[in-house]
């Protein structure tokens, strides 16, 4: 009876180890949670101008995250796949409320205004309005630089453009902020 409790046991921490041995480590990607969640949803939040809408792209960002866990962790690009998600969720969350805003205008025959919270909430501020009314391009390259504080190089790899693209982009971009808010241009 004993070897047949001691092979049980074997089994058992057989088991054991096979089921972690399976399931990957994920404590980087909870270290990078703790780490970068805010910077992310402030991002994600200058992107989209909406709390609510922000916190979902970012929540998604990490679901995927923890899928691809394994791949990232051994080329170390955990942070610049998280921005660069949040960046094509934010893009994403503007091509939904586009159409929702063109659907619910033809729906109610042009009678009522489409408004919603993401509008509303950029209306607030100038600045913000301002953001808002930049081609998407110039928008990232200035939140990117001016908010997340990555230099030209870093923008240009995570947008996949030319480092004078980005050069340009801020420059168009910051005299149009310059322009919309009555100030000189720089």
């Amino acid at each position: 009876m004993r070897l047949a409790g001691s092979a049980a046991s074997a089994d058992l921490a057989e088991l054991r180890i096979g089921a972690s041995v399976s399931q990957p480590d994920q404590t980087g990607v909870t270290e990078l949670f703790l780490a970068h969640h805010l910077e992310l949803v402030r991002l994600a939040v200058m992107m989209t101008g909406d709390l609510a809408s922000a916190e979902d792209v970012v929540q998604d960002v990490y679901e995927r995250l923890h899928r691809s866990w394994p791949a990232l962790r051994s080329s170390g690009g955990g942070l610049a796949y998280a921005r660069t998600s949040v960046l094509n969720g934010c893009r994403s969350a503007h091509r939904r409320a586009a159409a929702r805003r063109r659907h619910v205008a033809r729906l109610a025959g042009g009678l009522v205004e489409a408004t919603d919270n993401e509008s509303a909430a950029a209306d607030r501020g100038e600045l913000a309005m301002a953001l808002r009314a930049l081609p998407p391009r110039q928008r990232e390259v200035l939140v990117l630089r001016f908010f997340c504080d990555l230099d030209v190089a870093e923008i240009s790899a995570m947008l996949k453009i030319g480092q004078s693209s980005v050069r340009s982009s801020m420059s168009r971009g910051l005299a149009a902020l310059a322009r919309a808010l009555g100030e000189e241009p720089p």
